[in-house]
């Protein structure tokens, strides 16, 4: 369910934008070019198929997943991540389909994708429920999401690490109730919140508390025999 009107969406919406294709509107890429090594380590465990890369940025996940024959769309709300996604995807000799704009108001297919990649995803509080919802509608049963985000108990490390980034509202950070509420009736093959030492570019550089899972969508729908 949505929570804020669409005006006020709307003006969320416009500030994010402005801010990523700000940080994205430099030569070198914000997070490096190399992916995350968590995405990296678990899409290893998996057969290559359909990929989706929410908030994809400039596109250092799903190149990788493109480069291990993953059909990739990726999405985000800045038009700069999207020109450099392709940038990169052309200098490995890959190709990637990328969307820009945001979660709710995209089209995106109904169990159609082996799995989803998301990677530091922090949505608006007020809309990131639904659209983890949404996403989840999007994967096929027995498909997967891989999961990384900065933890509640993040804000701490933020002071003691000014260049490791992350949401400095509360409630665009994640905890481990939060995260099975939110994809609830999954099977979760590991999760766990951890310290986490991260070296991505410039912004994500130093210590810092993550919730990372590995969760498989059931073949039955809950609630269906």
């Amino acid at each position: 369910m949505l929570l804020c009107n669409r005006a006020t969406c709307v003006l969320i919406n416009t500030m994010d934008k402005n801010f990523w294709n700000e940080r994205y509107g430099n030569a070198e890429y914000a997070y490096g070019e190399a992916p995350n090594s968590y995405f990296r380590e678990k899409l290893k465990d998996l057969s290559p198929g359909s990929i989706l890369m929410p908030a994809d940025g400039e596109g250092r996940n799903g190149v990788h997943a493109a480069r291990h024959q993953w059909k990739v769309l990726s999405f985000d709300l800045s038009d700069k991540g999207r020109d450099k996604a392709f940038r990169l995807a052309h200098g490995y000799g890959v190709t990637l389909d990328y969307m820009v704009g945001d979660c709710l108001e995209l089209s995106l297919p109904e169990n159609h994708f082996d799995c989803i990649g998301l990677i530091y995803a922090h949505f608006p509080a007020s809309i990131k429920s639904a659209c983890h919802q949404k996403l989840n509608r999007s994967l096929k049963p027995g498909g997967h999401v891989i999961f990384e985000a900065y933890s509640k108990n993040h804000l701490s490390y933020q002071a003691r690490f000014p260049r490791i980034g992350g949401p400095k509202d509360i409630d665009q950070l994640f905890d481990l109730d939060e995260v099975r509420q939110d994809f609830s009736g999954f099977e979760f093959q590991e999760l766990a919140e951890c310290e986490v030492a991260l070296e991505e570019g410039a912004f994500h550089q130093g210590l810092g508390s993550v919730i990372r899972f590995v969760a498989r969508k059931p073949d039955t729908p809950v609630g269906h025999q």
